[in-house]
């Protein structure tokens, strides 16, 4: 699939997401979020805009970590928004992200959660 690839349905950002990350392409990695966006990493803390987004996984990239491909659950649409997660494959926690579908009718995420681990009660 080409690089400049968009989402045309919002499953299709998790999947673009792996096989950028696994080429190293952080830039390639921001495109896929909205300008404005704010994803919830590293653990505790917030990273907010594209710029930073790019730059924390260049940071991340940089120790040439592999991902795999995990099967999204049902995704959950409302209009232009959509709710996307997939459970780990280790099996601890999820990840879900909403995104926002564009004028040009693709998807961009809007929030992500990569990481999330139920507290026990």
């Amino acid at each position: 699939m080409p690089d400049n690839a968009k989402a045309l349905k919002p499953e299709d950002l998790t999947r673009l997401f792996v096989e950028r990350a696994n080429d190293g392409d952080a830039a390639g990695i921001a495109a896929l979020y909205e300008g404005e966006a704010v994803m919830a990493y590293p653990p505790g803390e917030i990273t907010a805009g594209r710029d930073a987004i790019r730059v924390l996984w260049e940071k991340m990239l940089a120790k040439a970590p592999h991902f795999e491909q995990e099967p999204p659950l049902p995704t959950l649409i409302s209009g232009d928004i959509a709710l996307t997660s997939t459970p780990p494959k280790d099996g601890a926690g999820a990840r879900a992200q909403v995104a926002r579908r564009q004028p040009d009718g693709t998807w961009l995420r809007l929030l992500d959660q990569p990481e999330f681990t139920p507290v026990s009660r």
